[in-house]
């Protein structure tokens, strides 16, 4: 999918991803959840299909925190404070961590609400706002909520598909 250059795009892009990713969520038994059984975000780990939604999750929290922090005039700890970018792995198993109580159901109800939360915030902006300004970097707004949205979202369902196909399959 091309990069979105609008908020049309940017909000078409998420909502067409995500309800890919619902749709292979929705054929997963909620006991296969948690079986540490694809290739995690940190080289050499395993994950669980819960895991990756704690994975999206976390990302989708984080990027609400971003917005509202600036939005606050408060600075913002990119990636997350204590992390750097270059320990997006560690990131990832913190994620998974944080989310671990959560029963199947809980983790999909907090992420469609993550995800909704962000619409609501992209709603709220303009394409300007969203796409024809920098905000981190180089990179307007827009650009970063598709990173970590509509973006995983895709790389998320792919990661559900090849594990079904070698035996994940509900």
């Amino acid at each position: 999918m091309a990069v979105p250059q609008t908020k049309a795009e940017l909000l078409n892009a998420i909502e067409m991803e995500f309800a890919k990713l619902e749709r292979e969520l929705d054929s997963i038994a909620p006991e296969r959840f948690a079986e540490p059984s694809i290739e995690g975000h940190a080289k050499g780990t395993m994950m669980s299909v819960g895991d990756l939604v704690a994975y999206l999750i976390g990302w989708g929290e984080l990027v609400v925190k971003w917005i509202e922090q600036d939005e606050q005039g408060l600075p913002v700890d990119f990636p997350e404070t204590g992390y750097k970018w270059n320990e997006l792995g560690r990131l990832a198993q913190k994620f998974y961590s944080d989310y671990r109580a959560l029963s199947p159901a809980e983790r999909l109800s907090r992420l469609a609400a993550s995800k909704e939360t962000l619409v609501a915030l992209i709603e709220a902006r303009d394409d300007q706002a969203l796409c024809g300004q920098a905000w981190y970097g180089k990179w307007p707004l827009g650009r970063m909520i598709q990173f970590n949205t509509s973006s995983p979202y895709a790389n998320a369902r792919g990661r559900l598909r090849k594990w079904k196909k070698i035996g994940g399959t509900a």
